[in-house]
């Protein structure tokens, strides 16, 4: 556990002693070792920037966010237990936490249980609702429907799925597929790995690709196997210019981590890049490298987790209370200008409108901005308004 980030996790007193009733106690659960740790990290130091602004503006109502924090280390019984132990024992009743779908799922019915507010700022595969839960991070809709007409419209129409096998990759390609199909394309192939695939797993992987010779590849392999799928990629020959890998994980962390030369060319769709133009995202990019170090690039997993600690903010000043009901009910009245562009709550799912957007990587890490839409798109976590055969880019301009 770390208490205002000053103790590792881990560390063995008994959390309520010496408790100051004088500040607003939250749970902070990403893991920043583990299968996830690089993208996990970048969703803690967006927070802990977060709660650093708010504090030393003079916390909420005269006091201080005091956040609790454990490392999980990518294991989804830890997610359950550490979760458990913030609500039930350290006096937290709000927790910033979970990226993968999977550690969101196993603290879920713990959340609830304890009557807690989960704020989850991952991208994910939409399908839920809790009143427990505020969802900050895309839905399909929103990173997906773009990516497909981009892919068919620049690169052609026979596509490959790839993923690791869990449930945000799988329904998330199964939805990819509809689209290309619906759209006249074709789905040449679809393989997973395991999340904590080898070297050869994703090895074979490229090699199906390049037997099957798609126009695009789909990724949704994510955490360390994305950074072997890439580097394998990238040894492999194969023309990221013509036939590049396409996800809506693989940011400017992951792309510093497996060297940027290596992920030239490859194609990121997301509400956050680095590269935005705007006075709120070059003020966030200065403010996170001056405190983290200038060789550390914003992302989507950074930006998403610290806009959302900045909204939960904003409802804790409107209500005054960490009550799940009364605070739940305020965020989804808050809207802000974040580094990505404004943000507002959809109150029927609780997910929030965000801005589509596509970037191509460049050799420097970042990306060039090569289509986002004109304005937020609407959450449509559950897919029921949303048109398969529609072109998505239509509603959209280069930036």
């Amino acid at each position: 556990m770390c208490n205002r980030w000053g103790r590792p996790p881990g560390a063995g007193e008994d959390a309520m002693a010496g408790r100051d009733e004088a500040t607003w106690r939250v749970g902070v659960l990403f893991s920043r070792s583990g299968v996830s740790g690089i993208t996990e990290t970048e969703h803690f130091l967006g927070t802990a920037l977060a709660i650093e602004e708010i504090n030393t503006a003079g916390g909420v109502l005269g006091r201080a966010i005091e956040p609790i924090c454990y490392d999980p280390a990518g294991d989804t019984d830890a997610y359950r237990s550490y979760a458990r132990r913030m609500l039930a024992e350290d006096g937290a009743e709000v927790v910033f936490g979970c990226s993968l779908s999977a550690s969101r799922k196993s603290v879920l019915s713990t959340v609830e249980r304890h009557n807690g507010l989960l704020w989850y700022p991952s991208i994910y595969e939409g399908f839920e609702y809790s009143e427990n839960i505020i969802y900050t991070g895309a839905t399909l809709n929103q990173n997906v429907f773009a990516l497909a007409d981009y892919l068919l419209q620049e690169h052609g129409k026979r596509i490959f799925l790839i993923g690791s096998d869990y449930i945000y990759p799988r329904e998330s390609n199964r939805v990819m597929r509809d689209l290309v199909e619906a759209k006249g394309g074709m789905v040449v192939g679809e393989l997973y790995a395991p999340l904590d695939g080898d070297d050869a797993a994703h090895g074979a992987m490229v090699d199906a690709i390049r037997h099957a010779a798609p126009d695009a590849v789909f990724s949704t392999v994510v955490g360390r196997g994305a950074e072997r799928l890439y580097r394998a990629y990238a040894q492999s020959g194969i023309d990221r210019a013509r036939c590049p890998i396409a996800s809506l994980t693989m940011a400017e962390g992951q792309i510093r981590a497996i060297g940027p030369d290596l992920c030239r060319g490859h194609v990121l769709a997301a509400s956050y890049l680095g590269a935005l133009a705007g006075e709120e995202n070059a003020r966030f990019v200065a403010a996170f490298q001056t405190r983290f170090g200038a060789e550390r690039p914003t992302s989507m997993w950074s930006e998403t987790a610290y806009a959302q600690v900045h909204l939960f903010a904003r409802a804790l000043a409107e209500v005054g209370t960490l009550d799940a009901a009364r605070l739940g009910a305020a965020a989804l009245r808050q809207r802000l200008a974040a580094p990505e562009g404004d943000l507002a709550f959809d109150g029927e799912t609780r997910h929030i409108w965000l801005t589509p957007g596509i970037g191509v990587a460049r050799a420097d890490g970042q990306f060039d901005v090569v289509w986002r839409a004109r304005r937020p798109v609407r959450p449509d976590p559950y897919l029921a308004w949303s048109r398969f055969e529609a072109n998505s880019l239509d509603e959209g301009m280069a930036a």
